[in-house]
């Protein structure tokens, strides 16, 4: 599994990230989103390189980046508006460079909100991601849209971050099932071997 760094242009001038690349004939790409940059979040984190992991062990090319205003990629936060446009970019660059294979939306936190606008913003250009993996989506802090039926959904049932209660709320009309991990926190200490069996539980075997 070889790891390829990449930096593209984007509205905010160069977004740099990583490239997970499958031992395997890839049969779909993913492009993963980190937490809330103001809290620390970037493509290091362990949830967030752990999906990357995971999905390149399934045979996926695995893209995780860092957002505007992170590590060297330039410009500044944005609330969320101009990180779906570098979610985007980095979607385009990935299809651009390997090709028109299935596709995959990840994120973790403020990432899958993020995710969950870009998906939005495909669908309405006819070009709906395969599947979209949402942890612990921040729902309550941001406007979360609906999402397919198809969304695999991971929560902590002990989040202190973003509250169970408020993620089954935007859950609940919308009849989208969730992964509860009991005892878990919002950081998933000690637990991301399940989010990986999961994920991999959720892929395997699937036609994409």
């Amino acid at each position: 599994m070889g790891l390829h760094k990449f930096s593209i242009p984007a509205p905010s001038g160069v977004l740099h990230g990583v490239a997970h690349m499958p031992e395997t004939e890839p049969r779909a790409i993913a492009v993963v989103a980190h937490p809330l940059p103001v809290m620390g979040g970037s493509m290091d984190n362990k949830i967030v390189t752990t999906l990357a992991k995971t999905f390149a062990e399934l045979g996926f090319i695995a893209l995780r980046f860092n957002f505007r205003g992170v590590g060297e990629s330039s410009g500044v936060y944005d609330e969320g508006r101009g990180e779906v446009d570098d979610a985007l970019a980095v979607t385009h660059y990935a299809q651009q460079e390997f090709g028109n294979l299935p596709l995959i939306l990840a994120g973790f936190s403020f990432g899958g909100y993020v995710q969950a606008r870009v998906a939005e913003k495909l669908h309405a250009h006819a070009h709906t991601p395969s599947r979209l993996v949402l942890i612990a989506p921040a729902v309550g802090r941001f406007a979360m849209p609906q999402v397919a039926a198809n969304t695999l959904v991971l929560h902590g049932e002990r989040d202190e971050v973003v509250a169970l209660a408020d993620l089954l709320e935007w859950a609940r009309p919308q009849q989208l099932p969730v992964v509860v991990l009991p005892e878990a926190e919002h950081y998933f200490h000690g637990r991301l071997h399940q989010i990986k069996e999961i994920v991999t539980r959720h892929f395997n075997g699937q036609a994409l």
